[in-house]
């Protein structure tokens, strides 16, 4: 049994993938004090946990229940370890898919995951961490996404009018902080670092992680002249083949430059 577990659960565009990135470069290095799953081993769990935040239904959050619980009886003994659980889509879908309007989702999940896991190890320490984003920030950052890997074709102005609630990523984090008895830390990336706030509340001792190499970011935003077109190629391509192919021959020129 571990003998703490933190939930890395969020937020899409807050410097997640650069934060896993660093998990999984350091895998070996981090093992004596560290046991890591990231989005990428848990599917389906992140694919569950995705569909209440569109359905919101009470069927779909016991299917949450059970990837949860089958994951977390698949997993090995881990004395003394802290186990790290890291996905934005913990949380759910990123505000602005399947007319999703805010992270609201968020506190329903993580009051299950509360119940989940400590009825799997009722000793362990349970904590939950959200990585969050200046606003304004975020809403451009998050409409780009939308536009690059979803169908986006609202105007950026428009977007924001549709989806008002969405940015407000530290509310989410009071809510949940409200509606569950364990702790739940945050960290901004706006202030630099969000890789240490996350090892320290894991109990990682510095001496483990001090000398090693941070991640440059991940999951960039391609050039403005990049990103409309393919707002443009949303725009002119109804059908998801052909607007994915058009799509993709646009960010294969782009890396071939």
């Amino acid at each position: 049994m571990p003998r703490r577990i933190v939930l890395h659960a969020g937020f899409h565009k807050t410097g997640t993938s650069t934060v896993q990135q660093f998990l999984r470069q350091n895998r070996m290095a981090l093992m004596p004090a560290l046991a890591i799953r990231l989005k990428g081993q848990m599917p389906e769990l992140m694919h569950a946990a995705r569909g209440y935040s569109t359905w919101g239904d009470p069927v779909t959050l016991a299917k949450v229940a059970d990837r949860l619980d089958t994951l977390l009886a698949s997993l090995p003994g881990m004395p003394r370890r802290t186990l790290v659980l890291s996905g934005e889509e913990l949380s759910g879908h990123m505000p602005g898919r399947r007319h999703i309007n805010d992270y609201s989702a968020a506190v329903d999940l993580a009051k299950l995951y509360t119940e989940v896991i400590g009825a799997h190890f009722p000793e362990a320490e349970l904590a939950f961490y959200f990585t969050t984003r200046n606003p304004d920030t975020w809403r451009e950052s998050a409409y780009w996404e939308h536009v690059k890997s979803a169908s986006m074709t609202l105007d950026f102005e428009d977007y924001i009018d549709r989806y008002p609630n969405a940015a407000d990523l530290q509310k989410t984090v009071d809510n949940v902080r409200a509606a569950i008895p364990n702790d739940v830390h945050s960290a901004s990336v706006d202030d630099g670092d969000t890789i240490t706030p996350l090892l320290d509340l894991c109990g990682v001792p510095s001496s483990l992680y001090s000398d090693l190499p941070r991640p440059k970011a991940s999951n960039t935003r391609p050039p403005k002249d990049v990103l409309l077109e393919l707002l443009a190629a949303n725009r002119a391509y109804p059908d998801r083949a052909a607007r994915k192919a058009a799509k993709q021959d646009i960010l294969g020129k782009m890396q071939s430059k």
